[in-house]
């Protein structure tokens, strides 16, 4: 039987550092890889660049099936990365194969998108980048000014504050990171399409559907 090329997740973190600045990596969501602290190995212990990734559809987009989580760039677990290694390890992420790459503007609040943006702008037009709005912060100054916010004119705000910081003029999969219980489903879905519509995303959806009828207004605007 002939022996396929195509890396697997176990493959990935059994033998790999992501070759060159020596960061470990985790698996969080299913198929995306998560940075995670400076170990201290400069040695790469898997060269990707000669194996195949597979790839997927998701909705009008094709990704590839590995993607790179950009939260623990920023913050989460353990002590971020210094900026000038976080934007390494993203190119080398790139570099291996890897063209899915996921972040959220509550994931610093605002550095994983400024960082991810400049390590993937020479790039921009090879690859997918995921984000996630919802939470109300200054768009400014980056504080937290409560919890939930998914008013339409948030909405369009954030987005617009997003696209500056990612370095780009579209977001190809825009999640709402969190359902408001106090904005209508209605009115969210009707602020996507209006993004869809201006050219602003390319998928929006929901990232924790807490019923059918939700689920159902989203995608009825993909």
């Amino acid at each position: 039987m002939k022996q396929q090329n195509n890396i697997t997740r176990r493959d990935f973190l059994s033998k790999s550092t992501l070759a060159g600045i020596g960061l470990g990596v985790t698996l969080s969501t299913p198929g995306i890889l998560a940075a995670s602290q400076l170990n201290g190995n400069n040695e790469s212990l898997l060269n990707m660049k000669d194996t195949k990734i597979g790839k997927r559809t998701l909705g009008k987009l094709e990704v590839t099936e590995l993607g790179f989580g950009c939260m623990n760039i920023a913050w989460a677990y353990g002590n971020p990365p210094a900026k000038a290694d976080a934007v390494k390890l993203i190119r080398n992420a790139y570099e291996q194969g890897i063209r899915f790459f996921d972040t959220a503007e509550i994931y610093g609040p605002h550095i994983s998108e400024r960082t991810t943006g400049e390590a993937l702008r020479s790039v921009r037009k090879e690859v997918v980048i995921a984000s996630k709005i919802g939470f109300n912060i200054d768009f400014e100054t980056a504080q937290m000014k409560g919890v939930l916010n998914s008013k339409p004119q948030h909405i369009k705000q954030a987005v617009d504050f997003m696209l500056k910081r990612l370095q780009t003029d579209y977001i190809d999969l825009l999640f709402q990171h969190r359902v408001d219980p106090e904005v209508p489903i209605e009115e969210v879905a009707g602020a996507m399409a209006d993004l869809i519509k201006a050219g602003k995303s390319v998928i929006m959806v929901c990232r924790k559907p807490e019923q059918p009828r939700y689920v159902g207004h989203m995608r009825s605007i993909r």
